[in-house]
């Protein structure tokens, strides 16, 4: 796969500093030599700090020795693949943010990536600006962040609750295994209970795309949201057709 780049005259985005003050740290993951060069050279170029690695192996070493803020990771890739990484960071309580780059595109492979930890993904062929948009968003909430939750907030819909100091999600007392991304999404809509929240605005509230994307991100989350909530009760996350999605208590 190849990637095509964007508008010469695009204007890259701002690049997220540390909080040491140095530049953000990327780790490029693709067996893919041409692409990994071409991904290394346009982010660094822009300013970030960049490593690459040619393999599933290579990355998790290259984790351990270079701490990066984002990983952009291969899905498809001999050996250890990209889902398969991203649950051995995971298993072992690494957070690290990472941005799958893949081909597939049937539901399945997409439930995989994202239980095994993804926190974005962007289909090959893509265009290095939109890589680039993204990446500086990840980076901005997650290097930057918000103010943390007091200890006692907490947000209840109908037999579910968020604890937002614990990150911790119980519905009918019963505890609800959520990803870091996951648990933002439903932050959010349970914060705009009864009102419907568009797509885009989830884009951007949630993952922090202030720009224009055709990304079907906030679909494919919802999807799989919905799916775990709905283990343990009725809908709570409805779609509005054309307009967005609400959540709401079940009606009687």
């Amino acid at each position: 796969m190849t990637s095509s780049s964007g508008p010469a005259a695009a204007t890259p985005p701002e690049v997220p500093l540390r909080p040491d003050g140095s530049a953000a740290r990327l780790l490029i993951v693709d067996d893919e030599e041409s692409l990994a060069d071409l991904l290394v050279e346009a982010l660094s170029f822009q300013g970030y700090d960049v490593a690459s690695a040619a393999s599933g192996t290579a990355a998790l070493a290259a984790v351990d020795a270079s701490r990066p803020d984002l990983i952009i990771l291969d899905v498809n890739m001999p050996g250890l693949d990209g889902f398969g990484v991203a649950e051995r960071l995971r298993s072992t309580g690494d957070k690290t943010p990472i941005i799958f780059l893949t081909a597939r595109t049937t539901p399945d492979d997409l439930r995989e990536g994202f239980g095994s930890g993804g926190d974005d993904y962007l289909m090959k062929p893509f265009r290095l600006e939109e890589l680039s948009l993204r990446v500086s968003a990840v980076l901005r909430r997650t290097l930057i962040g918000a103010d943390g939750p007091r200890a006692d907030d907490s947000v209840t819909v109908a037999d579910l609750t968020l604890d937002l100091a614990e990150h911790r999600v119980t519905r009918g007392g019963k505890a609800v295994d959520l990803s870091p991304t996951e648990f933002r999404l439903l932050r959010y809509l349970a914060a705009n209970a009864g009102r419907v929240v568009s797509k885009q605005e989830l884009l951007k509230q949630v993952w922090g795309y202030d720009f224009d994307t055709e990304s079907s991100l906030a679909e494919t989350y919802v999807f799989y949201l919905r799916r775990k909530l709905e283990k343990l009760g009725p809908r709570l996350i409805h779609t509005v057709r054309g307009v967005g999605y609400m959540l709401r208590p079940p009606r009687e």
